[in-house]
């Protein structure tokens, strides 16, 4: 049984339909890619698995457990965690004070969060509103990873970065592949960084799941058909 899978998932916000029938599947300790061009469902499909959107119809399997009938915190609590789009840190607190704002014991805790990120050590009692945004990226990753999660989803982590902190960022994502036996699902526009670290891809086209499979077979055709501008 597949760690987390998604079958025939359709939502709406209010009258406005925006997920037709998304299919996923993702085995524990595997990095899966969630590809598509803007608005196509990548960041709803996020949201139906966190709960924080419905589905209308389909399932959520998460570990062997169906997620339907669960909050958003009772599905963290079951061993999701997110790294939302936008990065979403709590300003008025310090770097510390958003890293245990939601902490639960397990393998991640400070002091490891501080290895993978070591800027964040050095900004420990800073503002997250004075960071920069890639120390925020960092700060939202390592606030995740202290909730303990066995799957770990992050929701354009590179966005609107520079490029050296883009690296950094992919470098961490590299590293958590490596090292830490997390599954993670990625949502992210740059193929090229995908490849390094992915080995299944999930393609939306307007709310709808169609291609699913191994990165290394995805060819340039179907990235063209379905990523390409």
């Amino acid at each position: 049984m597949s760690l987390l899978e998604l079958k025939g998932i359709t939502a709406s916000y209010g009258p406005s339909q925006a997920l037709f029938g998304v299919d996923l599947a993702l085995e524990a300790g595997e990095v899966c890619a969630l590809m598509g061009r803007n608005g196509m469902g990548k960041s709803t499909t996020i949201k139906v698995i966190c709960r924080m959107l419905k589905q209308s119809a389909g399932t959520v399997q998460f570990n062997g457990r169906d997620l339907g009938p669960l909050p958003s915190y009772k599905a963290a609590q079951a061993g999701l965690g997110l790294v939302p789009e936008g990065r979403r840190c709590f300003g008025p607190l310090t770097v510390y004070e958003n890293l245990i704002a939601a902490a639960r014991p397990g393998a991640w805790d400070f002091e490891r969060v501080c290895a993978l990120f070591p800027r964040l050590g050095e900004r420990v009692d800073q503002i997250a509103a004075s960071l920069s945004g890639g120390e925020q990226q960092m700060l939202a990753i390592g606030r995740a990873l202290m909730t303990n999660p066995t799957l770990l989803m992050l929701d354009e982590a590179t966005e609107g970065l520079a490029p050296v902190v883009r690296q950094e960022i992919w470098a961490a994502v590299a590293t958590l592949k490596r090292e830490s036996g997390l599954a993670l699902l990625v949502v992210d526009k740059s193929l090229a960084e995908l490849r390094h670290v992915a080995d299944r891809a999930v393609i939306l086209e307007r709310g709808t799941s169609v291609w699913s499979g191994r990165m290394d077979v995805l060819d340039a055709a179907v990235a063209d058909q379905y990523l390409g501008v």
